[in-house]
């Protein structure tokens, strides 16, 4: 009994007759301010619009509450078919998953909506028919030579720079004197702003005689 008042009470979570254009648009919202930094949008605000606009598309009045996994799987067969690869597939039908989780959190769908999307699995290599991708590999050090000359000194810096420490281009491109500590032998850079800095996580970048 007291399952059956739990099952009961989940069922009527959220507005049942909430549709996913209307969802889309609540989400849209959260992601818009979550999203951004300095006040613009950023590459996962854009990312995220891109994963969500087939579901619109596709299923704009479907009943938030009745997308399941067999509604993901033809969204993912679309993705397929729009020649889209394996990889930026399972980025994007992991962003609708993330997008549904949030509208479970805003108790405007029920939790089993996103417990039961959680059963599709990623595509996996060699097991579907999506497009595979080459890996992506370091570039040569001969190419990179040869621009060189081509470039600004400040960008041939930059460019020498990224490849003898691994830095990102947007932390090099951001280095500022004031977030170097020069103590030591080997310096070491801390950018105030980095990747993994919404995680909590710290970023130190050795910088070794050639960098400096």
């Amino acid at each position: 009994q007291h399952t059956d008042r739990q099952t009961a009470a989940t069922s009527m979570i959220g507005d049942p007759s909430l549709t996913i254009v209307e969802a889309l648009l609540r989400y849209n919202e959260f992601a818009r301010t979550y999203y951004s930094k300095d006040g613009l949008p950023t590459k996962e605000f854009v990312e995220m619009g891109l994963a969500l606009r087939p579901v619109r598309q596709l299923f704009g009045t479907t009943l938030a509450r009745e997308f399941g996994p067999l509604r993901l799987q033809a969204l993912r067969q679309h993705m397929i078919d729009s020649g889209l690869s394996r990889g930026v597939i399972n980025n994007r039908v992991h962003r609708v998953k993330r997008c549904f989780r949030w509208l479970v959190s805003e108790q405007l769908i029920p939790s089993t909506v996103y417990e039961a999307l959680r059963t599709v699995d990623g595509l996996k290599k060699g097991r579907s028919t999506a497009r595979e991708l080459p890996p992506v590999t370091p570039v040569d050090d001969t190419d990179v030579d040869a621009i060189l000359p081509f470039v600004s000194p400040q960008v041939s810096a930059m460019i020498q720079l990224q490849r003898l420490t691994g830095m990102r281009p947007c932390e090099v491109v951001i280095l500022r004197q004031c977030e170097i500590d020069m103590a030591h032998d080997i310096w070491v850079y801390e950018p105030g702003e980095h990747k993994n800095a919404w995680r909590g996580h710290d970023r130190k970048i050795p910088i070794g005689p050639k960098g400096q």
